[in-house]
């Protein structure tokens, strides 16, 4: 019977949000190892992306592989497809086998980029995404928060040393990025259980202990 009740519990599900270059991808991965460390078990996945459909939308997105520029109304939509993808066959499965996910980037992305950035009416990008995601709410948001002309100067040593160039995204004015940034702590201040800023200023040994201590202190 305690055999049954502990394969029934839910895992718990953890994003990763912020404005470019704070760091999220390398400390959803250090997170994963940590957590790996202590014995549970992790699924990592990222958006737009995270299943065959996701990673097609995501070249379509990124990189306009279609070569016709993306209406801004197709753009919401294509973020939500890719969502509702990845949570129908990744996310939700994984938290219902009880175990713990970690997402690199959420549906907090498409009200801060195309509510805030864009301009899209706010409750109508959260109204989309209730509609992808249903109930597959995140328990904990980790908000890696950094000004943007320091994001930015993270990103550009990064693509140089990797010989890459910016993202149809990244290639957006800096007015728009400051909007973005604006709209996240926005949105923590509207959702204060779910969401912690992180200074990702730090050091980024430092940002990795701030974010297992808010990992251990709110999922145990």
């Amino acid at each position: 019977m305690l055999d049954l009740f502990v394969m029934s519990v839910r895992g718990k599900f953890i994003t990763f949000e912020g404005p470019e270059g704070g760091g999220k991808t390398t400390h959803a991965k250090r997170l994963i190892a940590r957590l790996e460390a202590a014995g549970r078990t992790v699924v990592y996945t990222r958006e737009p992306g995270g299943t065959p459909t996701g990673e097609a939308i995501r070249d379509i997105l990124q990189h306009q592989t279609t070569g016709e520029t993306i209406s801004p109304p197709a753009e919401v939509l294509l973020f939500a497809a890719s969502r509702a993808q990845l949570v129908a066959h990744v996310i939700r499965p994984a938290l219902e086998r009880g175990d713990w996910v970690v997402c690199d980037r959420f549906a907090d992305s498409t009200v801060a980029y195309q509510g805030f950035g864009r301009g899209f009416d706010r409750e109508q990008m959260i109204a989309i995404n209730d509609f992808a995601i249903g109930e597959t709410q995140p328990d904990l948001t980790l908000l890696l928060d950094v000004p943007c002309a320091e994001g930015f100067e993270r990103i550009t040593a990064r693509h140089a040393a990797n010989h890459q160039s910016l993202d149809r995204i990244e290639q957006e004015a800096r007015d728009f990025h400051e909007r973005v940034r604006d709209g996240y702590l926005e949105l923590a201040k509207r959702w204060p259980q779910r969401f912690r800023v992180i200074d990702a200023r730090a050091t980024e040994d430092q940002v990795a202990a701030n974010i297992w201590e808010w990992v251990q202190r709110e999922c145990g």
